[in-house]
């Protein structure tokens, strides 16, 4: 059992909100999260994908004030969005008896309806945790290859070997197509989305060109936007939006593209193990991909992210606006013996960050250039993390 970086604090804001939401993609090992928390104290549990669970909040308000001293935890909640003008009620009648906080734990998988709902009915009232899969601060130093490799979905990351990580993966690519995504109401054709993901993965990091992806899926413009909405809501895509705040440069405008777990990307390509990765031309961009979502996980709470693109050529490829006020300036290069370009010096003048760092494959620190430091992932995500 891999101990969740997040347990901590998902038990600090139970103990500050009435209700916590804890999103993230299927089997990103919510459940076995909550069911960790629940083992701790008085708690109910309900799976709303199950008939019988659904029955008990056949008079929902009933049931969550019979358990009013326990923790209920009320799993793919998004399945019953009904639920939360009743959870608003029980939460308020709470109050006012001092019954405050700690009273729901919510489970679902970011879906836009979830967002809405609970938005609508629960503000004030409710706060939101993201789990991700793993991370390279959550794993072993020797695993971080395979971390990268496999992706971060437990049941791949953990598997016995290459070959059944890749069939869980390629199950997991299965099942979200035909079950999940239509469960949130999409009415996109299961083999239009599939082209559309893996087109997404063939693109990792780059621009946005809807254009383009339009004319390779032979669907208008607003489609390729519904779709990418769709993935991100999920939180299977990434939309990396550009620094805008310098008005004497030329800037891009357009986001970039990620398809979020490495382990998928490697899968929509069909590349099965180390070796396959390091040999096809995507390698770069999946190791970027490694790279942003570790150190985002790990940012702390009110982080913006960000790349920065002008067209004389000044780039940096992630852009941290911390929340103490630094701006970091972070290069991110797959080799072992990493290199600043002119570009990074570029838009450093530009933006002039507080900090400026290359994380490469290695695990050694150095300084570049008396200004940037070349360090491992580790590191850096260690330093973020100690931010908070």
């Amino acid at each position: 059992m891999i101990r969740r970086r997040l347990e901590d604090r998902l038990r600090y804001l139970l103990k500050h909100f009435p209700a916590v939401g804890l999103l993230g993609p299927r089997q990103v090992g919510k459940t076995t999260l909550a069911q960790e928390l629940a083992a701790t104290g008085p708690a109910a549990y309900l799976d709303l994908e199950s008939p019988d669970d659904r029955a008990k909040l056949a008079n929902p308000e009933q049931y969550l004030s019979d358990h009013e001293n326990e923790l209920v935890i009320l799993d793919e909640v998004h399945r019953t969005p009904e639920i939360f003008q009743s959870l608003r009620g029980v939460i308020d009648r709470g109050r006012r008896r001092e019954k405050k906080n700690g009273r729901f734990l919510l489970l679902g998988s970011a879906g836009p309806d979830l967002l809405r709902q609970s938005g609508e009915s629960l503000a004030g009232r409710i706060t939101y945790l993201e789990l991700g899969p793993f991370d390279a601060l959550e794993v072993s130093a020797a695993s971080l290859d395979r971390l990268w490799v496999r992706g971060g979905f437990p049941g791949s990351f953990l598997a016995e070997d290459d070959e059944l990580s890749a069939i869980w993966r390629q199950s997991f690519i299965k099942t979200y197509l035909e079950r999940d995504i239509p469960q949130f109401g999409s009415r996109v054709p299961t083999e239009t989305l599939r082209r559309f993901w893996t087109m997404l993965a063939h693109n990792q990091g780059e621009l946005l060109n809807a254009a383009k992806l339009a004319r390779g899926l032979g669907v208008e413009g607003k489609a390729v936007a519904r779709h990418l909405d769709l993935l991100v809501d999920l939180l299977l895509v990434r939309r990396l939006p550009p620094w805008h705040r310098n008005e004497g440069k030329r800037l891009v405008k357009s986001p970039k593209v990620y398809v979020r777990d490495s382990g998928i990307v490697h899968t929509l390509l069909r590349l099965g193990d180390k070796e396959d990765v390091l040999g096809h031309p995507v390698v770069g961009q999946t190791w970027e991909t490694f790279v942003i979502e570790t150190l985002l996980a790990v940012a702390p709470e009110g982080a913006e992210a960000r790349f920065y693109r002008a067209a004389a050529g000044a780039e940096i490829d992630l852009l941290l606006d911390l929340p103490n006020r630094q701006l970091w300036a972070v290069e991110i290069k797959r080799s072992s013996a990493p290199k600043v370009e002119k570009g990074f010096h570029f838009a450093c003048d530009d933006l002039k960050p507080q900090r400026r760092f290359v994380v490469y494959s290695g695990t050694d620190r150095f300084s570049l250039d008396g200004r940037t430091e070349a360090l491992g992932l580790v590191s850096l995500a260690g330093e973020l993390q100690a931010l908070w």
